[in-house]
């Protein structure tokens, strides 16, 4: 039981498993690429949830010397452990989309 509750204690709100899953999907995104993914989250909260996320480990901030600058996001390898649950909630949310709207 305690280990369900500290998964969710990590994992909990409204938008986290949303910009895991984005990151996920694609690797690597950019933040402008996460905020588009994620319809109705702000930037402050969108980075709020990542230093959130990155001071549990689960993605990697990296600062890219362009003009002007670029921080792209990505799993840490202890993120990329989650996949397989995206996955899962992914083919269990169409499932459960057929199955409530008799498809």
């Amino acid at each position: 039981m305690m280990a369900v509750q500290d998964s969710m204690d990590v994992l909990s709100g409204k938008w986290k498993i949303s910009i895991i899953s984005s990151i996920c999907y694609y690797s690597r995104r950019r933040f402008s690429d996460v905020l588009n993914d994620i319809p109705g989250i702000s930037n402050k909260m969108l980075s709020k949830e990542l230093k959130e996320l990155e001071i549990n480990k689960l993605i990697k901030r990296t600062v890219l010397e362009t003009q002007p600058i670029t921080v792209q996001y990505e799993l840490t390898d202890h993120g990329k452990t989650l996949q397989t649950i995206i996955r899962n909630l992914t083919a269990w949310g169409i499932e459960h989309r057929k199955k409530i709207t008799n498809e």
